[in-house]
């Protein structure tokens, strides 16, 4: 199968999370010249966003609780959905198959390595997932979207190529765009969201943090709150309260444009969040879920906080008062607030479709590609270049 014209299977869990970089991937894929076919779950087939082309086969996915006595059900689930891709695979020949996380891409990753068909994983978050801790010493290549992954073991480092995180075309095409005026008399535009579902916190808390604010900096506030349905008018009635202009909804279609608008944005660190915001470059105030899995939302903000890009308050200290103490920090000066966001945006990996793309094409045709940027910004290098630095040496 020429490389022009290959096939190649993208599995991933039920969650937007998954889904959002497994759909970039296959818009890349597509644009290419190549067949993709997605591997999920029923919750995953709903998911928003996947492309009209980009055909999805449902298969089982077990999930293995606490409770041993549920393993049973989940082990039969995952055998059976390792049959039924092992039949797809039959018919549709990949050259690769890449898991983007989540139990739904266990079945189809186990029937890659059985077949002995190329695999590869992707992990959005700086902790490695369960399932892709599982399928770590299979595989044959570990993408990862931040320099430092915890739970990787070190005998899988040699198989690590940090690409970074896909992310909607709609939101990487503002990275070149300046980042909105900021004077100290023009408004501040804040953007508050809590992932599909809002965040009843972030509900009880920013109307009154900001409302904590000195008088010359409340009255330039401008906010736009993605509340939950039970929320959002409670939340309504404390901004009116508070005198202070908010638009509300419990889904924004057009995210992309309003965070393009935005100064400041509040809300959680998953791995979508973040690549957004470093692709942009916003400068954010991140509350990570506490019960998130090894507590990756927290592991997820710390390159970006490190950076000067952003600030992390866990939830049991984040209050009205500390919100407003750490808005006064970014907001005070505008050259504070433009530092920011250029230090969020300077933690970007805008390549990160193209990378991982480049890295999956690699498999049963050239020489693996180089797209390891551990320390840096090299590119992607073909082992035609790498032969080409070595005769210069």
């Amino acid at each position: 199968m020429s490389k022009a014209n290959r096939h190649y299977v993208l599995a991933a869990g039920g969650t937007g999370g998954h889904l959002i970089p497994a759909f970039a991937l296959a818009v890349e894929l597509e644009r290419r010249g190549h067949h993709v076919a997605l591997i999920t779950d029923e919750r995953g087939a709903q998911i928003p966003g996947k492309p009209d082309f980009l055909p999805a086969h449902v298969l089982p996915a077990g999930r293995f609780g606490k409770n041993p006595l549920h393993w049973p059900k989940g082990l039969s689930a995952v055998l059976e959905g390792r049959r039924m891709a092992l039949r797809l695979f039959e018919s549709f020949a990949p050259s690769a198959v890449i898991g983007f996380g989540g139990y739904p891409a266990l079945p189809a990753l186990l029937a890659s390595t059985s077949a002995q068909i190329p695999s590869l994983i992707h992990e959005q978050n700086a902790v490695l997932g369960r399932v892709n801790r599982l399928l770590a010493g299979r595989v044959n290549a570990i993408a990862t979207a931040y320099p430092d992954v915890a739970r990787l073991k070190a005998k899988h480092r040699d198989k690590v190529h940090l690409v970074g995180n896909p992310v909607r075309k709609e939101v990487l095409g503002l990275r070149e765009e300046e980042f909105p005026a900021f004077t100290d008399d023009s408004l501040l535009k804040v953007l508050v969201t809590g992932g599909s579902q809002g965040a009843t916190v972030l509900s009880e808390v920013v109307p009154d943090g900001l409302a904590m604010l000195p008088p010359a900096l409340r009255q330039r506030l401008q906010v736009t709150q993605q509340c939950r349905a039970e929320d959002i008018e409670r939340v309504r009635e404390r901004y009116r309260s508070h005198d202070i202009p908010a638009e509300l909804a419990t889904y924004f279609e057009n995210m992309a444009a309003r965070l393009a608008d935005a100064h400041l944005f509040i809300g959680r660190a998953g791995a979508s969040t973040i690549a957004e915001l470093t692709a942009v470059g916003r400068p954010a105030i991140l509350v990570p879920l506490p019960i998130a899995t090894d507590d990756h939302q927290a592991a997820n903000t710390r390159e970006l906080t490190k950076a000067g890009g952003a600030r992390m308050i866990r939830q049991p200290n984040f209050t009205g008062k500390e919100l407003a103490k750490q808005i006064q920090v970014l907001a005070q000066r505008p050259e504070t607030l433009a530092t920011a966001a250029h230090a969020a945006w300077n933690c970007g990996r805008p390549r990160a479709v193209e990378d991982l793309a480049d890295l999956l094409e690699s498999f049963g045709g050239d020489v693996l590609m180089d797209v390891i940027r551990m320390g840096g910004e090299a590119r992607p290098s073909s082992s035609k270049e790498a032969l080409a630095r070595d005769d210069a040496r």
